[in-house]
């Protein structure tokens, strides 16, 4: 896979050049700058040809303070991990010492690449990109990534380097999405699962902003890692930054199969861990909790189980799904987490046959209360759709029936099929038309 690093220092549109040339709006992007921190990564095509797109945080060799040191850390993987690297710079503000530090570093590094000179938004700035001259680049580009100005130089180069071909290694994967309030452990998560450090982790909360994909194979399975913001109460986000986190990390849920909520056992299930639960419950996502910090409690024999009680006490509505008790710092238990994956995955994807369901509400109809005049309210049932798994109850009754029995037809779904870590969806076809359920 050709894999291209998007990089330069902070405010000067990397994330909106990286979003304009996948096609998609991934990374945050907005007026604060260090908007992205992490590696962003991202695969597209352009005709037959495919490609990796990076986006990097804004890096500033000489400020060695964690984040700034450790976003440059993560740019360097960047770089030596890249076939092309695109040193992004601000047209508006002209070249400036930071700059043609960057064009050295990269000089140093060996690695082929273009200078993108951006922000040149009106054509009256395009002669600024005259002065960029001087930093001595072979390459150079004037574009406005906000207003997709400049780019059919662009895009055609790039496609010229790019290898012919579209590769199906990663077709069939499992997408999972680490979820939670911040500093709960998500980023030492994604590091122990995948042996390295691919995520920054510092003990400041909210470190990380945008949704982050790692792509891993375990025993011939392909997963994806999507760590995500930590998620806070509304009202309480400050800045644009963190706004906008809250809401790239629901939508990271819409494209998961599997959702990991993590929570912290010291702090015990809050309200918002089950808000947050109720965003995964509610997309229709299989859900595995996993309770992190397990090395931090003293322990006997039943500190598992009292726990899990408490935990499930606040999260009532997500019975299904499993709790796991980990430690992201020492790895405790965490490989067994993808083993609970699979099982979810399989099961969110499960069809059971038409004629096995009928036979289950056969066996139900003495249980369930008549409905007036009518002894046996349910007519048949059926499996429209899977992942998450939806059925329709037809019924002989004008009325929705009483939710008692749609949780009876559920709980006896869960005791003949393994919809394991799996929301189960009900909609009812009474005589006069549909009503839904869950």
């Amino acid at each position: 896979m050709f894999r291209i690093a998007i990089v330069g220092r902070p405010n000067v549109g990397k994330s909106s050049l990286f979003n304009r040339l996948i096609r998609s709006r991934k990374s945050i992007v907005g007026d604060e700058p260090g908007m992205t921190r992490d590696r962003i990564y991202a695969r597209t095509q352009f005709d037959d040809r495919e490609v990796e797109f990076v986006d990097t945080g804004g890096i500033v060799p000489e400020d060695r303070d964690v984040i700034p040191g450790q976003v440059l850390s993560q740019a360097r993987i960047a770089i030596s991990e890249a076939d092309l690297v695109l040193l992004v710079v601000d047209g508006r503000v002209g070249p400036t010492h930071l700059d043609a530090s960057l064009v050295s570093l990269l000089r140093q590094s060996g690695q082929s690449f273009y200078l993108i000179v951006n922000k040149l938004d009106v054509p009256q700035v395009e002669d600024l990109i005259h002065a960029f001259h001087g930093l001595g680049v072979e390459k150079l580009y004037g574009v406005s990534a906000e207003h997709g100005r400049g780019f059919e130089e662009l895009v055609t180069d790039l496609i010229s380097v790019l290898p012919q071909g579209v590769s199906e290694e990663f077709q069939a994967q499992t997408r999972i999405a680490i979820i939670g309030r911040p500093n709960m452990g998500k980023s030492s998560l994604l590091n122990q699962f995948v042996g390295r450090e691919r995520s920054i982790v510092t003990e400041i909360p909210g470190t990380t902003r945008d949704s982050i994909d790692t792509l891993m194979v375990r025993e011939g399975t392909t997963y994806r890692l999507i760590d995500t913001a930590g998620i806070r109460r509304k009202g309480k986000p400050t800045g644009l930054a963190e706004k906008l986190s809250v809401v790239m990390a629901r939508k990271s849920m819409d494209r998961c199969d599997v959702v990991l909520l993590i929570l912290d056992v010291t702090e015990g299930a809050t309200k918002l861990d089950a808000t947050i639960g109720g965003y995964a419950h509610d997309a229709g996502k299989s859900l595995v909790v996993v309770i992190n910090k397990w090395d931090l409690i003293e322990k006997d024999t039943f500190t598992a189980h009292k726990l899990e009680e408490k935990f499930r006490h606040r999260m009532r509505f997500l019975a299904y799904a499993p709790m796991v008790f980990v430690s992201a710092k020492t790895g405790q238990r965490v490989t067994r987490l993808l083993d609970y994956v699979d099982r979810a995955s399989r099961a969110r994807r499960f069809r059971v046959p038409t004629s096995e369901l009928n036979r289950l509400v056969e066996r139900m109809q003495p249980r369930i209360p008549s409905a007036g005049r009518e002894r046996h309210p349910l007519l048949y049932v059926a499996q429209v759709r899977t992942a998450p798994p939806v059925f329709v109850l037809f019924t002989r009754t004008r009325k929705k029936l009483h939710f008692s029995i749609e949780r009876y037809f559920v709980n006896q779904l869960r005791e003949e099929y393994d919809f394991y870590a799996t929301p189960i969806r009900v909609i009812q076809r009474t005589r006069t038309g549909i009503r839904s359920g869950s």
